[in-house]
């Protein structure tokens, strides 16, 4: 307004309200993955985020835009998790395992996804890069912790690691009588130093 030096101070808050926002309708996108897959109706998703169908689409004006979007969000959150992890468990190894949970959560409810991710859609292209870019480092500094703390075995590669995870959880939605968080525990649980 003029020659004033007052900052204006509504259109942080507002960015800061769409963002969280934001964050409700990712969350309730993911939710509504998880119980009925990628092809859930939108209006499902609008409803279990308390918004009309028009946000929705105004914020992501394709499905592939809001799988997109659910995928990234996801990614973030579980890369944030292992600092905080780390910084707030009792040894690297139970963060090690903590994250390495929660990496199997994000594998295993994301139905749907993985033929999606597959599709010809150029807005899927450059997905796995990202996850390895974001979810990498995360696992090589909790490795590298646990390492340092004498509590799993050394030469453990991140990559390695990650992939072998992704591998235990193939199929662990289809199949009642296989429980990959199991198998997986088992592996963390071999890492360990004798």
């Amino acid at each position: 307004m003029g020659d004033t030096d007052e900052p204006e101070s509504p259109a942080p808050r507002k960015r800061a309200d769409a963002r969280r926002n934001q964050k409700t309708l990712l969350d309730a996108a993911a939710a509504a993955f998880v119980a009925s897959g990628v092809d859930v109706p939108v209006r499902d998703i609008a409803t279990r985020a308390g918004v009309g169908v028009g946000t929705i689409y105004r914020h992501f004006p394709t499905r592939a835009d809001l799988i997109v979007a659910v995928y990234r969000h996801q990614v973030e959150a579980c890369a944030a998790a292992g600092p905080d992890l780390l910084a707030n468990s009792p040894t690297p190894h139970t963060a090690l395992a903590r994250w390495i949970d929660l990496f199997v959560d994000f594998l295993v409810t994301k139905h749907g996804l993985a033929e999606a991710l597959q599709s010809d859609n150029t807005a899927f292209q450059t997905l796995h890069a990202y996850f390895i870019d974001r979810l990498l480092p995360v696992c090589t500094d909790l490795l590298e912790a646990a390492v340092e703390a004498g509590e799993i075995i050394p030469d453990i590669n991140p990559f390695e690691l990650m992939r072998g995870v992704g591998n235990l959880c193939i199929g662990a939605d289809n199949d009642p009588r296989y429980d990959a968080r199991r198998m997986v525990g088992l592996m963390i649980t071999g890492l360990r130093v004798r």
